[in-house]
């Protein structure tokens, strides 16, 4: 029975729950614009109390890799090496767009109400990344990987040839802002989808079964593609 600290920060939410054998007992979250950083050791204090639990009672803790934002990823991946560096825990690891398919493939009236036969199904989860960019890849309902993940610009062509011969699902915070580019009468839009802590403890306590772990001294989230800093246009006072 393995007890997992559970982190997601890669998308505006921020997500921390604490599993047993894979069923999550305490989770905190929010979508407050800009609150990883002052709110996600918060929430870690707020769950392990809840459970009447101290990090040396854990067996790991589990973080989304991204892709995503480079801030909020650098601070959860930055909090949960700190948390294992300090309790000698294993770190796992595991991509943010997977955690967001579990999200909907383990949801069964959220897949009733969109009348999805799921076995034919292709599934797109989107991150937002900058203006008609996203960061995506295309799952079958096995979650085999049909296109592995990339940064991708969406025009009209995009995705022309899946939705051909399939269903083909999106969803995440980067569906929406191609919901018009991509309409088609084999495309399915399912809006309100983020990649939960409680979807990840799933696939974390998979890997934990698997001790398919990290090298806690060299991990490093997935960027998928270089920071890009912006230049404010606000005056500076000196």
């Amino acid at each position: 029975m393995a007890s997992i600290l559970n982190i997601e920060t890669a998308t505006p939410l921020c997500s921390v729950a604490l599993a047993v054998n894979g069923k999550v007992i305490a989770r905190r979250e929010t979508t407050e614009e800009k609150s990883h950083a002052s709110r996600l050791t918060v929430f870690i204090e707020e769950v392990l109390k809840e459970s009447n639990f101290k990090i040396t009672d854990l067996d790991a803790v589990a973080i989304g890799k991204g892709p995503g934002s480079y801030t909020g990823l650098r601070i959860g991946v930055s909090t949960a090496k700190g948390i294992c560096f300090g309790a000698n825990l294993p770190l796992i690891a595991v991509g943010t767009l997977r955690i967001m398919f579990k999200e909907v493939i383990t949801n069964p009236d959220l897949l009733k109400r969109e009348a999805l036969i799921i076995k034919d199904a292709l599934f797109s989860p989107m991150i937002d990344a900058r203006r008609m960019e996203v960061f995506t890849c295309l799952l079958n309902s096995k979650g085999e990987v049909v296109e592995p993940v990339s940064a991708r610009i969406v025009d009209a062509d995009s995705f022309r040839s899946s939705l051909l011969d399939h269903t083909v699902v999106f969803f995440g915070t980067g569906m929406e802002k191609c919901r018009d580019t991509l309409s088609h009468q084999h495309a399915v839009f399912i809006p309100d989808i983020y990649p939960g802590a409680s979807s990840l403890a799933l696939l974390a306590e998979e890997k934990f079964n698997h001790h398919d772990f990290e090298d806690i001294a060299y991990f490093e989230p997935f960027y998928l593609k270089d920071f890009i800093a912006t230049i404010s246009k606000k005056r500076l006072s000196v």
